[in-house]
């Protein structure tokens, strides 16, 4: 799973702002990165703030660490625009489009699976020379970073997954839905069942899915998810991809071996940083204790009032803890380092 493409790349010429259920409103760059049969969208912060520990920032990135973002099933890398400026002078943070979501366009083989996902980032990663990464998940993101961790430890500083898409025996009633979308016709007959709903509507059902209290989406933040849910309606893959996308993670949840997600879990090395949402209507809080027992030496935080998106939800919250798995990521080079 690995890539030495050069990829060929074409930024926006001006900082576009972020939309979604954002509340900070910095400006972001956008480019794309083009690889063989795979595009990719990339999101990044406009500069970034003082450093907060008195250092110094001496320009594009230099000294900050890398970082890569990875939304889960239907996000985008818009997911990540409340999250990437409060840790911009840690770490010198990208937000990818996985492909077929965000602006990503489709990948040439039609091919949505977790493994996929996670070569996508892979052959990113690689191609971009960033590795190793401070990897951040969500979702089915976090399914794939899980997997990227594994099969390439060298690409992953720290790993710190939001409430990640990773097995369930028994999976919550309010999931079922989501899950169903993986049966063949389903999307195309909720389609025609919400034919009359209108995007306000569409973007309020989501928001109640993914948040803990949707309330705490300011209106302009509400306005932009409507006008981005429209945007993606109106794509003629957005449903297939959807479909596809759904199917891969269910099949991903029934893979045994060296496959098997929490197998891979357990082969982790990166310090990993675990966020569940007690409100979390896709991911089951219950599964917390599971994940911190199967990532070795990790870390918990739970937040009761969240729900699947944490880093939307509460960013301060959510950036607080990944600085202290950066902090203590350091304190553990700084220690190896000494001995040596």
């Amino acid at each position: 799973m690995s890539s030495t493409e050069s990829p060929d790349t074409a930024t926006a010429a001006l900082p576009v702002p972020p939309a979604g259920p954002g509340r900070h409103g910095a400006a972001e760059t956008v480019h794309t990165v083009a690889l063989p049969g795979l595009t990719l969208t990339v999101r990044a912060p406009v500069g970034s703030p003082a450093p907060q520990d008195g250092g110094a920032e001496t320009g594009a990135g230099r000294d900050r660490e890398p970082a890569l973002y990875v939304h889960g099933l239907g996000g985008s890398s818009q997911n990540w625009s409340d999250l990437m400026p409060l840790l911009a002078d840690r770490v010198d943070g990208e937000a990818i489009d996985l492909p077929g979501f965000g602006h990503s366009p489709p990948p040439d083989d039609g091919n949505y699976s977790v493994s996929a996902q996670a070569r996508a980032v892979i052959r990113y990663l690689d191609a971009a020379g960033r590795g190793p990464v401070h990897l951040i998940g969500n979702s089915m993101g976090g399914a794939a970073a899980t997997r990227v961790a594994a099969v390439r430890p060298d690409l992953v500083r720290t790993l710190t997954l939001i409430s990640p898409a990773l097995p369930e025996l028994r999976p919550q009633l309010t999931a079922v839905p989501t899950a169903l979308l993986a049966v063949p016709g389903i999307t195309g007959l909720f389609g025609r069942l919400t034919h009359d709903w209108t995007p306000e509507r569409r973007t309020r059902e989501v928001l109640a899915l993914c948040y803990g209290d949707p309330g705490r989406v300011s209106p302009e933040g509400f306005d932009a998810a409507v006008d981005e849910y429209t945007r993606r309606l109106e794509l003629p893959y957005f449903w297939e991809v959807m479909e596809r996308s759904a199917r891969g993670l269910v099949n991903a949840y029934t893979l045994g071996g060296q496959h098997n997600l929490w197998r891979q879990a357990e082969r982790v090395l990166a310090p990993t940083l675990l966020v569940y949402g007690g409100r979390d209507r896709l991911v089951s809080f219950r599964m917390a204790r599971r994940a911190a027992a199967a990532f070795r030496g990790s870390r918990l935080l739970t937040l009761p009032e969240a729900g699947h998106v944490a880093m939307m939800e509460y960013p301060e919250t959510v950036a607080r803890a990944v600085r202290e798995l950066l902090d203590s990521d350091m304190t553990d080079v700084t220690a190896d380092a000494s001995r040596s």
